[in-house]
């Protein structure tokens, strides 16, 4: 098989430089027997737990904080995977890609229906955040392998800017009663549409995120339009 080259990685986060040094010094100080595959399932295990966290919320809203430890157990494993290879020097570029960006799909979509299964948000708007998301996921795949650039960041904010900022919504939500009781309701094409706060919440990122998607496809498609020009007829 030909050898692929790693991507670069374009993470200009607001926590980017403190949490490189932290994991650089995480991954020196892991035992010789934690491998990388052994840190992609702790993350998938954090996910899961997110996910049983929300679900388990509609019969203790204090599960809530079982899901916040989640966001932990997912942070540790998804971040440290890829930086234990580099550590070590043992980076598999095609195997890596491959399954670490699989699980990561699979990962968010656990953890969306999880909390679409909470008393917090609705599962249609879990999953329209869900699907506009995987979007922009696979646009930066597709981007990594034309492009052989990986791109982690959008406004400043990278996964583990989002993890924080899910883990501070959830916590208000469980301690503030007004916010998540409240709720307001209307009429959409001859439907009755009841939103809660964190349903507004969700769909506001959804857009954004949309928004940032497709500026970023349409700029990108013209950028390969001209390197890529249409054939003449000969």
């Amino acid at each position: 098989m030909e050898e692929r080259k790693q991507s670069v990685r374009i993470q200009t986060s607001l926590f980017n430089a403190a949490e490189r040094k932290l994991l650089i010094r995480l991954a020196e100080w892991m035992p010789e027997w934690v491998t990388s595959d052994m840190l992609t399932f702790v993350g998938f295990a954090g996910a899961v737990i997110i996910a049983a966290g929300y679900a388990l919320s509609t019969i203790n809203l204090n599960w809530i904080w079982f899901a916040c430890f989640g966001f932990l157990v997912n942070w540790f494993g998804d971040s440290l995977d890829g930086s234990l290879a580099r550590v070590r020097k043992a980076q598999r570029p095609v195997y890596g890609f491959f399954l670490d960006h699989n699980v990561d799909c699979i990962n968010e979509s656990i953890m969306f229906i999880g909390v679409g299964l909470s008393p917090l948000m609705s599962l249609s708007c879990a999953l329209f955040v869900l699907t506009a998301y995987l979007l922009l996921s696979v646009y930066v795949y597709i981007n990594a392998h034309l492009k052989n650039e990986f791109k982690l960041t959008y406004g400043g904010l990278g996964p583990t800017e989002l993890r924080i900022i899910a883990v501070i919504i959830s916590l208000v939500l469980l301690y503030v009663k007004p916010l998540r009781e409240f709720s307001c309701s209307f009429t959409l094409m001859g439907y009755e549409v009841t939103l809660m706060t964190l349903d507004i919440v969700a769909l506001v990122i959804a857009v954004v995120i949309l928004i940032m998607y497709l500026t970023s496809l349409v700029k990108d498609a013209r950028e390969f339009s001209i390197i890529d020009p249409p054939k003449k007829k000969e």
